[in-house]
């Protein structure tokens, strides 16, 4: 694993002199001096106008610097493992994952990414680092409870969790520590304050998508999307990228999750006559929007068909309709060497996410070398230069959301083929 180094209201009159009707009556002497009048008078007393509000001055604002957050050190209480030597401060990271969730998938992908964080711990080789898997159940309560312990026990870096409400939860339990967070949910609105997203982000693969169909020559765009909160992501940044390279929409449709009902939403598509259509979707849906675009005249010979990272789906090269099209992903190389290994310690095939985890711990062990509990800075995890994994380079931006290095791979019959391949670096990176 190889890691790249190098935003007056004037102030009012307090009061104005109110006027008088009625007739002054008043003779008055104070102390012998006439203060008042000599006689009384029958004729009204006329009012001078106020005077003018005084001019205000424009106060600049002043700046409150955000409070300082705390510098934490090494403490007797925390964990450490048998025979450290003395005056060692090992770097303990925290993982929290849905290890014990009710749901048999969610607890297999839990495993894997526990395992795959300790191939990455053995690769580093670096004992002075140690691991503390902690269980969070999928609960956003149980994750901050999880997180809490893991910070009481020393935790310099948190590693997970899976799921975006626990990231949440998470999030101002690890803020209040200084501790920065390296989550794994997808929902870019979990980012930000400490926590960075290593997660694959929708609105990356749709801008490194539509940005290449305009290089190849298509103008014109239409979009089908689930009626879903990542159809929502991927439907506006269809619209944003496709503007911002100078491209037409002809259409955005949404639809249920159900291939019956889809029919009215392809129809109004194709009837567009866009040159590409980017189909936010994979599986089943996938299936069923491919076949129902080409019985309505859009088939892979008269449109270029565009997808996201849920098209790195073996099963897709058995839909003839789609063959010729285009999706971003990383590089396959890196991914198939990782299941390799994977295989070769835990028989077993790893689920797709499963390199999140061993480029978080990779990238854990390549700034280990700071000074305790000032190793994983702001600065040091947004480096500009970003860091290289084993699905391509990445790099964390100030708010949380990772940026990512893709290929454009496209759809064959016997697979999945390169045709632009993914940078190798942000310096000067261009799709």
């Amino acid at each position: 694993m190889f890691f790249l180094g190098g935003a007056t209201r004037p102030a009012t009159p307090s009061s104005y002199v109110r006027r008088f009707e009625s007739r002054l009556k008043l003779c008055a002497l104070l102390t012998g001096v006439a203060i008042g009048v000599a006689s009384c008078v029958t004729k009204p007393v006329a009012e001078a106008p106020p005077p003018p509000p005084p001019p205000v001055a424009e106060v600049p604002p002043v700046f409150v610097p955000p409070p300082s957050l705390p510098q934490r050190s090494d403490q007797p209480g925390y964990l450490r493992l048998r025979g450290t030597p003395g005056g060692t401060v090992p770097v303990r990271v925290a993982m929290l994952l849905p290890l014990t969730n009710p749901a048999a998938d969610t607890r297999n992908v839990a495993l894997a990414l526990q395992r795959a964080a300790e191939m990455a711990l053995f690769d580093s080789r670096n004992a002075n680092i140690i691991l503390m898997p902690r269980d969070d159940g999928g609960s956003p309560d149980r994750a901050a409870a999880a997180a809490a312990a893991a910070i009481a026990d020393g935790a310099e870096i948190i590693l997970g969790p899976l799921f975006a409400q626990s990231v949440a939860a998470v999030r101002p339990v690890a803020r209040r520590e200084n501790v920065p967070v390296i989550a794994f949910s997808t929902d870019r609105a979990s980012g930000g304050n400490g926590v960075y997203l290593l997660s694959f982000q929708a609105e990356t693969e749709v801008d490194r998508i539509v940005t290449y169909g305009t290089r190849a020559g298509h103008s014109t765009f239409a979009a089908l999307v689930p009626q879903s909160q990542y159809g929502q992501i991927v439907g506006e940044a269809f619209r944003q990228t496709v503007a911002r390279r100078g491209g037409t929409v002809t259409s955005v449709q949404t639809y249920q999750n159900r291939p019956e009902t889809i029919g009215d939403q392809v129809r109004q598509v194709a009837g567009t006559r866009p040159d590409a259509i980017l189909l936010g979707d994979g599986g089943v849906m996938l299936h069923a929007l491919g076949g129902q675009l080409a019985v309505n005249g859009a088939t892979n010979e008269t449109v270029k068909f565009l997808g996201t990272g849920l098209w790195n789906d073996p099963g897709l090269q058995r839909e003839p309709m789609l063959r010729g099209g285009w999706f971003a992903a990383p590089n396959p190389d890196g991914w198939n060497r990782f299941v390799t290994r994977y295989r070769a310690a835990y028989n077993a095939a790893p689920p797709r996410i499963a390199p999140l985890a061993y480029d978080a711990m990779s990238l854990v062990a390549l700034l280990a070398r700071g000074q305790a509990y000032n190793r994983y800075t702001a600065a040091a995890l947004t480096d500009p230069n970003g860091f290289t994994g084993i699905d391509g380079i990445f790099r964390f931006r100030a708010d949380g959301a990772a940026e990512r290095g893709l290929a454009v791979l496209q759809v064959d019959e016997n697979g999945f083929s390169v045709v632009d391949p993914a940078p190798r670096t942000f310096q000067g990176a261009q799709y």
